[in-house]
């Protein structure tokens, strides 16, 4: 049984879908999604950095949960929603462990062997890593 999901979002179609099953399996099971979006600076330097930590947080969650019950018009009872900064592989990893997470829904996007060699591919990270079960949706 799912008690607690966690869902990778980044507002692609395959996070959308992923976010959705979540969501079902949460009312099958009475259990909980937690939803995060990862906001990751590869190579933009310290103004990056600056912009980032000057960012309203909570305003950009209010924006996230509203986008989600778009979704799911319950969503707002079933959800816990954070933004995160660093390696979306790394911080997926991390709320599994921290949160007490029993499941990791996330979408994957075929980029193409080129792409998946330069930028890596976070699905394949997390499935890699995790040690609770991984749904990966396409």
């Amino acid at each position: 049984m799912i008690r607690y999901a966690l869902v990778g979002y980044d507002g692609s179609d395959t996070s959308k879908r992923a976010f959705e099953l979540a969501i079902g399996l949460a009312r099958a099971c009475s259990g909980r999604v937690r939803v995060v979006s990862v906001l990751q600076v590869t190579e933009a330097g310290a103004d990056a950095c600056a912009l980032m930590m000057a960012d309203s947080g909570a305003k950009r969650a209010q924006e996230l949960l509203d986008e989600l019950v778009t979704l799911q018009p319950d969503a707002a009872a079933l959800v816990d929603v954070e933004l995160a900064h660093g390696s979306p592989g790394d911080v997926l990893i991390n709320q599994v462990s921290e949160h007490g997470c029993d499941h990791v829904v996330i979408g994957h996007t075929d980029r193409g062997a080129l792409a998946r060699w330069l930028l890596g591919s976070v699905s394949g990270d997390v499935l890699a890593r995790s040690h609770v079960p991984v749904t990966v949706v396409r």
